[in-house]
């Protein structure tokens, strides 16, 4: 069995919240597996976030460099392949900089590679066997991955239940195993998502709308779920481009980074580019009319139902029973 690490992301020196879902992913192909965890950046938020991996993880190697200050894929790219042993797998989230950095990963590394895995099943010999969707989640696919000369995985956002931290781990510092780094890139700036008159990143419950809501004169019927949850109307992207809602409502990697305690994905397919954007691990409710949305994969309740009749249903519902309540 190859020796598994994590390549984890971190902002503002706490990271992601994927770590721990990688973390799951490797015990999903060893549950005997002590993943390592690799972390790349420069400075105090290097060393904050390398900290804040030490419960979760049993040995975190940190990898600093100014050159890393602003994560650019080509670089991560090139310390990873310094610092990882040959052989060795290789879990990295499916988001946008995972696209960006994995595939060139696993050619230097020899070894192959598997993007947007949702589900791990075990091995096979030296094949791991996985789970992924093809044709925008319309088929699951089943896949062997040979993984005698490692391996590169990107893990989908949400596919696995984050663990519990219980590790006590140990730093190790591995910066001068990288050696100088170049780029043919580099970091122009950041443009940071315009106001909207609703923040939210700020709620504990979103009601979170797609494009099954089929147009703008039924978004009230999401609101008015919202309102009597006490909650807030988010969307998928989707509904921005068709001009349904504001930019500042969307949820995901190109929109707004939400954590909630309950997030309700109504007509949402639920694309990686969406999932990005859910951290802390929400109670997760799909209401999708498809069954195999791949929504349903990662939710925690699924509800196939056309959300047009369930979600006026479900207001009156709570409705009724906070006047029963209040009485």
């Amino acid at each position: 069995m190859p020796r598994i690490f994590a390549y984890v992301i971190h902002r503002g020196g706490v990271a992601d919240d994927s770590a721990a879902e990688l973390a799951a992913a490797a015990r999903k192909v060893d549950a005997t597996a002590s993943p390592v965890a690799i972390v790349t950046g420069w400075g105090a938020e290097l060393d904050a976030a390398c900290e804040s991996l030490r419960p979760a993880y049993s040995e975190i190697w940190k990898v600093g460099n100014e050159a890393l200050a602003y994560p650019n894929a080509e670089l991560v790219r090139k310390a990873l392949t310094s610092v990882v042993p040959p052989g060795s797998m290789v879990l990295v989230l499916h988001d946008h900089f995972g696209i960006d950095l994995s595939p060139g990963l696993s050619v230097k590394l020899n070894s192959a590679f598997v993007s947007d895995a949702l589900a791990i099943e075990g091995m096979d010999g030296s094949f791991l066997r996985l789970v992924r969707q093809e044709v925008g989640g319309q088929f699951s696919t089943h896949v062997r991955c040979d993984i005698s000369t490692g391996a590169v995985i990107n893990v989908r956002p949400g596919a696995f239940k984050a663990l519990e931290g219980g590790a006590a781990g140990q730093v190790v510092d591995k910066s001068a195993a990288a050696g100088a780094l170049t780029a043919k890139r580099r970091y122009v700036g950041t443009v940071v998502a315009e106001a909207g008159d609703v923040d939210i990143t700020k709620y504990d419950v979103l009601v979170s709308v797609g494009r099954g809501i089929q147009e703008q004169d039924n978004i009230h019927i999401a609101q008015e779920l919202a309102d009597a949850m006490g909650a807030a109307v988010s969307c998928s992207r989707p509904v921005v481009d068709a001009k349904w809602m504001e930019k500042s409502r969307q949820v995901g990697s190109s929109g707004k980074t939400v954590k909630p305690k309950v997030y309700m994905a109504c007509g949402i397919s639920g694309a990686f580019q969406h999932l990005a954007g859910i951290k802390g691990n929400p109670f997760l409710i799909a209401i999708n009319k498809n069954p195999k949305a791949p929504i349903f994969q990662v939710a925690d309740v699924g509800i196939v139902a056309d959300l047009l009749e369930f979600l006026p249903e479900l207001t009156n519902r709570i409705r009724e029973t906070r006047c029963a309540a209040a009485k």
